[in-house]
């Protein structure tokens, strides 16, 4: 696995010691990483921090052509919200750990031409496995189900 997931997975594991759902992600610029962040839902009492957003937030105020050049790593398939991000941002590309648990809206994304590698990890998977058992409130209330 590459430095950059190594990274998201940390977020994610941050995210949950901080009693929050195990959701990391980075978003990298030529290969630097420019934005980390992960779920904050709980943490803030936030309805749009998921860690792609956290991500996005953290990388701050970039030129269009920054979004352009990079790639969004995440631990968890993204939601129809941090799908939207991606597209109107126009980054190219995202690496996904894992798509078992939650499959977020990877349709949209290939449809507006945005490259999909799904890693099918199985730390990024055992991270979201523990939560949903020992968290089913929190995560479904995420999720809306």
């Amino acid at each position: 696995m590459d430095e950059f997931m190594q990274a998201a997975i940390v977020e994610a594991k941050k995210g949950a010691a901080e009693g929050g759902v195990p959701i990391g992600s980075v978003l990298v610029h030529r290969g630097r990483i420019i934005g980390r962040g992960h779920n904050q839902r709980q943490q803030r009492g936030s309805v749009v921090l998921h860690a792609e957003m956290d991500a996005l937030e953290d990388a701050g105020r970039q030129p269009a052509v920054v979004y352009r050049e990079s790639v969004l790593y995440t631990t968890l398939s993204p939601c129809p919200m941090c799908s939207g991000a991606i597209v109107l941002y126009g980054i190219p590309r995202v690496v996904i750990g894992e798509n078992r648990t939650f499959m977020g809206d990877e349709a949209l994304l290939r449809s507006r031409g945005v490259t999909l590698e799904v890693l099918d990890d199985s730390a990024c998977h055992a991270l979201m496995e523990a939560f949903i058992r020992e968290h089913p409130d929190l995560w479904y209330e995420d999720i809306g189900e």
